[in-house]
């Protein structure tokens, strides 16, 4: 079924040989000229395989680029393998990243019912769920493997960046704990002001930050200043073939790049808690002595009569699971970046993005948890 113009048009020729679709393209292919669709050219069919060959073609330019992006995406739509070997290489790389963009973009189509469009975001929440789960797994294999003796790791690596994820971030760390401190002061002030018991402010304060939001904001912060770093970084790196030249030399890359950034943030975390932590009460006792005329010294001694070393222990915990699951997500991110400049920006976004959805679900369930087992 032939799809063919004038003889100097783009034309586009079809033949079935078995199952096999051999699309055979010819003539010069010009924005200014007309070209053929590829959904007019498989218009019923459904082949098993599709060949496409460019032997004819004397001229071509981003219309070809198009129809090729456009048949790749038909094709993995329609899960039929589609073979471009007869392509030239900067052909199919423009192809490549073309049908790419039209993801990306989400130029998809919307016109499948609602049932049809939730099973599908199911189906793809399912495979990223997979792909995460089997990233978490070859890190704790790996794991099991340094704590054994069985695999080494990258010490000075590991400090630069429990340097840079722990003293690098005091700065920021700081700024939004203390806030965060004064900001539950005041609102607790609002309430407590009408039962006169201001004084329980600290109550409050301490018991918050210990247990929920000195981790949470200390994991919030570095998700979005060190968990999209490592999926820049790691991208760029993926962008420029160096991990493909780590896993030829026979290194593997997460043993080598995941690990050292892991383990540094799991590290690091319940440092930046515990001074989160002090610096949030802190910014309570502020507020507390300036507007509640409450001295530092009643504030420090009511606030240690219901702050506790499980509250403490809690906020640990915690921030340890936080830290991991940002430098999992960060680098997972990075792994999975496409080999251009926009896949490393989509990458450390999607850190960010994935990175606080995970916190805030995983400190929901030690919320479920830590009630269920009376901490």
């Amino acid at each position: 079924m032939p799809a063919s113009l004038e003889s100097t048009s783009a034309r586009a020729t079809s033949r079935t040989e078995g199952t096999l679709l051999d699309v055979a393209l010819e003539g010069p292919w010009r924005l200014d000229g007309e070209t053929p669709r590829w959904t007019e050219l498989v218009s019923g069919a459904r082949p098993a395989s599709v060949r496409i060959s460019a032997d004819r073609v004397s001229h071509w330019d981003t219309s070809l680029v198009a129809f090729l992006g456009e048949a790749q995406r038909w094709c993995t739509d329609s899960g039929v393998p589609c073979d471009t070997s007869r392509l030239p290489q900067k052909m199919r790389v423009l192809s490549r990243q073309f049908e790419s963009a039209l993801r990306t973009c989400g130029h998809d189509d919307h016109s499948q019912s609602l049932v049809v469009e939730v099973g599908l975001s199911t189906r793809y929440f399912g495979r990223q769920m997979r792909k995460f789960l089997g990233f978490v797994g070859e890190c704790w294999i790996d794991t099991v493997r340094l704590v054994t003796g069985k695999a080494g790791l990258r010490w000075p690596d590991c400090l630069a960046e429990m340097q840079r994820c722990g003293a690098m971030a005091l700065p920021i760390v700081s700024l939004i704990s203390f806030l965060v401190g004064v900001t539950l002061a005041y609102s607790g002030s609002i309430v407590l002001k009408r039962f006169g018991g201001e004084i329980w402010v600290a109550d409050l304060i301490g018991v918050a930050m210990t247990r929920e939001m000195g981790a949470l904001m200390a994991a919030v912060v570095l998700s979005g200043r060190t968990g999209a770093a490592f999926a820049a970084e790691i991208g760029s790196m993926k962008a420029n073939e160096e991990i493909d030249a780590l896993s030829t030399l026979g290194i593997s890359p997460i043993r080598f790049l995941v690990m050292p950034r892991v383990l540094a943030l799991g590290l690091m975390m319940p440092l930046l808690a515990m001074y989160a932590n002090c610096l949030g009460i802190l910014g309570g006792m502020a507020v507390s002595y300036l507007t509640l005329d409450i001295p530092p010294a009643a504030y420090w001694v009511e606030m240690l009569t219901i702050v506790t070393v499980q509250d403490v222990a809690v906020g640990l915990i915690k921030a340890v699971v936080f830290g991991i699951i940002v430098g999992i997500t960060g680098c997972l991110r990075g792994l999975e970046a496409e080999r251009n400049a926009s896949g490393v920006g989509n990458a450390a976004t999607s850190a960010v993005v994935t990175a606080i959805l995970l916190i805030i679900v995983a400190d929901a369930i030690f919320a479920i948890l830590f009630n269920a087992i009376g901490l």
